[in-house]
């Protein structure tokens, strides 16, 4: 059901005028899913594709491939031709899928909880230059306190 979506989303889809065949529906849709699951790049996605097999599975593949099967490239071009549209419409089909497979039901949705604890704060880390200097800073002017001359 939600490659039937994918493929009412793309004119054309499986089909390429330019050359090429297009990849199948079902890889591109999963590497998608797979991207933004692991918050991974275009680049870091397909080269750890090409290194696991259950994301093989998972994209459709019936037998290991230990080779890009794409490039990085024609997952941002499969982003641009479905478009924010098309990427809301997979994320619908695939809870609609959930819920008539009664993965989840539908009172799930009622509420939603957002975990910020793992987000990125903006904390200055020991290792950064910044605080080396201001470190540097505070060791001069003990010294100087105590009497102590430094170069």
């Amino acid at each position: 059901m939600i490659f039937s979506v994918a493929r009412r989303l793309i004119a054309g889809a499986g089909v390429s005028a330019a050359g090429r065949p297009r990849l199948p529906m079902r890889l591109m849709v999963s590497l998608l899913y797979l991207k933004h699951a692991f918050n991974l790049s275009d680049e870091e996605l397909v080269a750890r594709w090409s290194e696991n097999v259950v994301w093989q599975y998972f994209s459709g593949q019936e037998y290991y491939t230990p080779k890009l099967l794409c490039d990085a490239t024609q997952t941002g071009r499969f982003r641009t031709a479905i478009g924010e549209a098309g990427v809301e419409a997979l994320l619908k089909a695939t809870i609609d899928t959930a819920v008539q497979s009664k993965a989840v039901t539908p009172k799930e949705f009622e509420r939603v909880i957002v975990d910020t604890t793992v987000q990125e704060k903006a904390i200055a880390h020991p290792v950064d230059s910044r605080l080396l200097e201001i470190a540097r800073g505070k060791v001069a002017q003990a010294a100087k306190r105590v009497g102590i001359t430094l170069k």
